[in-house]
């Protein structure tokens, strides 16, 4: 192993356990919280944890993570877009974005 790799490597560790800590964040919100928008923040905040996980890892296994964060990203813009209309939507018609609140199903 040569010294231009060793830095690599080294980072390789910490970046993981923050990527962890960020995605274990984001569960618990989703889990625990009842407000739509609270709810997109934590899935957009699960999104980038993975994106940090596959950037350090594409520091040690190829390029290939880096192809993959680019289709994250553009699946959490989706994500993000369609969510805020649809939560718009949402708040016009009953003043609350409250997840325990909406019964746009009922009859």
């Amino acid at each position: 192993m040569d010294a231009a790799s060793e830095p690599q490597v080294v980072l390789l560790g910490p970046a993981l356990l923050v990527s962890a800590i960020l995605f274990t964040i984001g569960v618990a919100g989703v889990l625990l919280r009842r407000n739509a928008i609270v709810l997109f923040m934590c899935i957009e905040l699960m999104l980038n944890a993975v994106n940090l996980a596959f950037v350090a890892l594409a520091q040690v296994h190829g390029a290939n993570g880096h192809v993959m964060v680019f289709f994250v990203m553009c699946v959490a813009a989706a994500e993000a877009a369609v969510g805020l209309a649809i939560m718009l939507s949402i708040f016009r018609h009953g003043q609350s974005v409250d997840l325990e609140n909406i019964n746009l199903l009922h009859g």
